[in-house]
């Protein structure tokens, strides 16, 4: 094996990756849509099977856009649920604490819970 065959090797080998990676993103994305109908996912599919270059070139212009929205919005959801998780496994302040002292005011203000009962959720909440 010469130097060029290692080479030309290597260039193969990142073009294969590559596509396997814009491949899986396309894919992904796809699942990702909630507005595009199961039918036009299965035929974008069929064609990313038999045309698979074109196919995803012609995703990538058509879509390209919604693509990093999608993507954008679901890195803000996972970010929300994982602070929201930070928050209630600190079990400190923040906007778990709010809600369930906004929560006890109510029950509070319709006399579902005395007084008593308010000040010690409070308590729990803040601590």
């Amino acid at each position: 094996m010469s130097f060029w065959d290692i080479i030309w090797f290597i260039i193969v080998a990142f073009a294969f990756i590559f596509y396997l990676m814009v491949l899986f993103s396309i894919i992904g994305d796809l699942f990702r849509d909630h507005e595009t109908s199961g039918w036009v996912k299965a035929i974008w599919v069929i064609f990313l099977l038999f045309f698979p270059l074109i196919t995803a070139l012609v995703y990538l212009i058509a879509r390209g856009q919604g693509m990093a929205q999608r993507s954008m919005k679901q890195g803000q959801e996972l970010k929300a649920m994982q602070d929201d998780y930070i928050r209630s496994v600190a079990g400190g302040g923040g906007a778990g604490a709010a809600d369930q002292i906004a929560k006890a005011h109510d029950l509070l203000a319709k006399g579902a819970i005395t007084q008593a009962e308010y000040d010690s959720i409070k308590a729990k909440a803040l601590a």
